[in-house]
């Protein structure tokens, strides 16, 4: 069994196999905390509509803020979204999306995502330096926020590497490739990544509690 052969295979199917077992985990153990019995009389209803309302409202910093926060919110939400597209916009990543899952939809233009590639890699090398410059996030950050970087930056870049057909051998590129989509696959479960699943259930829960108060957040 070459490189390939071990990343396509049996890696892949380890690393999904961590990666549905550690979001379970992860969920189920939230889903157990104890949780005290909310005896107040609602003074307004709608908690599903204050959860959206929250949701969307946080996503956005308030007008005071705006202008110290706009450079990590431009950085942040650039490798987001662009990360997104490549992923989901990609062919090849669709089709093995829908080898998985049975779920498929059509592609973006090799070119569309090669530029958002290279926006995201650049969007993620700046947030980088911001946090390694910034006194409080420098402060702030640990292992897992560096080596949640680090899983996700490899991707891309192995992935700019491959189509490139630049440093090796094209299936020793895609194999590297698809090795480190896996390692993230298998750390997003136990590290701060987790965030894109958490945080619009925290945004939404918050929402939800605002509203049933009658307060507006």
């Amino acid at each position: 069994m070459n490189l390939l052969d071990f990343a396509r295979g049996a890696a892949m199917k380890w690393s999904l196999a961590v990666f549905v077992f550690g979001i379970f985990w992860r969920l189920t153990g939230i889903l157990l905390l104890h949780r005290t019995h909310d005896y107040s009389v609602p003074r307004a209803h709608g908690a599903l509509l204050g959860a959206l309302r929250t949701i969307i409202a946080r996503s956005w910093p308030r007008r005071e803020f705006r202008a110290r926060t706009a450079y990590g919110l431009a950085v942040s939400y650039a490798f987001h979204i662009g990360l997104a597209i490549v992923v989901f916009g990609f062919v090849p990543h669709i089709l093995l999306i829908r080898s998985l899952t049975g779920l498929g939809w059509n592609g973006l233009p090799d070119g569309v995502i090669y530029f958002c590639a290279v926006v995201t890699l650049i969007a993620l090398i700046m947030a980088l330096i911001r946090r390694v410059t910034h006194p409080v996030l420098k402060l702030l950050s640990n292992f897992d926020d560096y080596f949640s970087w680090v899983v996700t930056a490899a991707p891309v870049v192995t992935g700019l590497l491959t189509v490139a057909h630049y440093g090796a051998r094209y299936e020793t590129l895609l194999a590297l490739h698809i090795l480190s989509f896996e390692v993230l696959l298998v750390w997003f479960p136990f590290g701060k990544l987790m965030h894109g699943l958490l945080l619009p259930v925290a945004r939404g829960q918050t929402g939800a509690f605002y509203a049933r108060r009658g307060v507006n957040p």
